[in-house]
């Protein structure tokens, strides 16, 4: 079956047909506001913007959760905006070192607070510092909707993110809205396929999953990640790249997901966690007294390294 998930960015594309290019808006000088100290413990980073304000028994706490998990490097800042400004710096930084060593940076995106969290991206020095021409862009999953609605997160990708970025339209991997969830999740499934076939995405060594080089990731308030939610059948789901969902909790209820093999097939995985809603969440999965229930995003896990985006709100219970 031939793959039609691939999309132009503009919406305008997406009724006509018609290819257009991408939007830019002007950069715009953004220094952080705050200093860093990282902190290593039993071989784990704690990362803190402002440690006179962070208390020690919650470095310790999430320190000892990220060495019993294998959780990889946790970040505090004092403000969303200080997260957003670090993810820049994160992500230019890796898509540099990757870029560097081949022709193709494969990234892929969530819906939610992430992509407000991605805007610092398009302002100096990141955005003339990154190779766009090299990124391909993927979503992590995707509400089965018209690409111009309010829920699909494609749009809000493109009004947030993607219009700003001269990314290569035929770079830019949406779904095909005009199929059934399972046909849509079948049809982008055997696109990634394709993109293994002609070297732009790779495989795992280890796990024989695409191993894409950056996760950008958020996580909802009941601790899911994509459209995997806690105590649903295909948290377990282990064969498929690429699934879908007809009754997700959240509407709207069909949707398409990668698995969690794919997820921790990775490279890097940034987990990007705000506000005071998502902290009983994280408490569950990185506090020091953990609840016996595992979370989806618990189950998080790249090959390569994992880092945790928090600001102070969303750790206040670690």
């Amino acid at each position: 079956m031939a793959c039609s998930c691939r999309s132009l960015l503009s919406f305008s594309s997406v009724r006509k047909s018609q290819p257009c290019i991408p939007l830019f808006s002007p950069p715009v000088s953004q220094k952080p506001r705050s200093f860093t100290l990282a902190l290593r413990y039993r071989g784990v980073f704690l990362i803190c913007s402002n440690p006179r304000k962070f208390r020690a028994s919650a470095r310790s706490s999430m320190a000892e959760a990220g060495t019993e998990k294998g959780k990889g490097k946790v970040k505090v800042f004092d403000s969303e905006e200080e997260v957003a400004v670090d993810l820049a710096k994160y992500t230019a930084d890796i898509s540099n070192k990757i870029t560097e060593e081949k022709s193709s940076f494969t990234v892929v995106l969530s819906g939610g607070s992430l992509i407000a969290s991605l805007r610092k991206l398009v302002e100096a020095p990141y955005f003339d510092s990154i190779e766009w021409g090299k990124w391909h862009v993927f979503w992590v999953d995707e509400r089965v909707v018209p690409k111009d609605h309010v829920d699909s997160n494609y749009k809000l990708a493109y009004d947030g993110f993607l219009s700003k970025v001269p990314i290569p339209p035929g770079q830019v991997y949406a779904i095909n809205d005009a199929l059934s969830a399972e046909g849509a999740a079948d049809d982008y499934e055997t696109c990634l396929k394709h993109l293994v076939t002609n070297n732009v995405l790779q495989v795992s060594s280890k796990t024989g999953f695409p191993k894409f080089d950056l996760m950008l990731l958020g996580m909802g308030p009941d601790g899911h990640v994509a459209s995997l939610f806690p105590g649903h059948p295909l948290v377990k789901e282990n064969k498929r790249w690429v699934t879908f969902i007809k009754d997700s909790p959240k509407p709207p209820p069909e949707r398409i997901t990668f698995t969690f093999p794919v997820i921790n097939s990775s490279a890097y995985i940034a987990m990007v966690v705000v506000g005071a809603g998502k902290a009983p969440a994280i408490e569950k999965t990185l506090g020091k007294g953990q609840d016996s229930e595992l979370l989806p995003v618990g189950m998080v896990s790249p090959e390569d390294e994992m880092t945790w985006f928090f600001d102070k709100q969303a750790a206040s219970k670690i």
